[in-house]
């Protein structure tokens, strides 16, 4: 089982920003950035976790659930409410997903669509948008979702941890869904670039 360390994370980060095009609106100081962990949790374990502006205090606020749940929390940022672009903080999360860096990823904007968008255009992400537990249980039971993006400005804080909780906590069904999941994969794999 791999590990997580602060320099395997921070080329992730530097990956991601070197893609970004040169003059765009992301200013250095609000460039994604990975809190480093003091110690190498078990992926298994590990949460990475981002925001935009808009979805910056839920994230503060869902982050010692992730603690209290057990689980290790690798924030991606932003850090404050000054306003930045969703795309560059949910592609790092997705990135850390689809590595295996990370067990699970969550991503707050203000709706949660833009965010579930950019997530699932990085290969093997299943990346779901929720707002309620019944859309939580059935993300993770039949789609085996690995990615939550939530709408800061849909939900409140409340609502979020329960459905933090559900998406966590529901495992994957298996069965008739698993040919399913094996179908959206598959479709992921004919418009990758070098077929695999």
């Amino acid at each position: 089982m791999s590990t997580v360390n602060e320099q395997e994370l921070n080329e992730i980060v530097h990956q991601v920003l070197a893609r970004l095009p040169q003059g765009g609106s992301t200013q250095p100081s609000t460039t994604p950035a990975v809190t480093p962990l003091k110690s190498a949790p078990s992926p298994k374990n590990t949460v990475a976790i981002g925001a935009d502006h808009g979805g910056f205090p839920l994230k503060e606020a869902l982050k010692p659930t992730l603690t209290e749940l057990g689980y290790s929390v690798i924030d991606c940022g932003t850090s404050s409410t000054s306003a930045v672009d969703y795309p560059d903080f949910a592609q790092v999360v997705a990135e850390l997903v689809s590595s295996g860096r990370a067990w699970r990823g969550m991503m707050i904007d203000g709706a949660g669509i833009g965010s579930c968008m950019t997530a699932n255009k990085v290969p093997g992400v299943r990346a779901s948008m929720c707002y309620d537990l019944s859309t939580a249980s059935n993300a993770r039971e039949h789609n085996d979702a690995n990615l939550l993006t939530l709408g800061a400005g849909l939900i409140g804080e409340a609502l979020a941890k329960q459905i933090l909780k559900t998406w966590l906590s529901t495992e994957f069904g298996g069965g008739r869904h698993a040919k399913r999941v094996e179908k959206i994969m598959a479709v992921e794999k004919q418009y990758l670039k070098d077929g695999k």
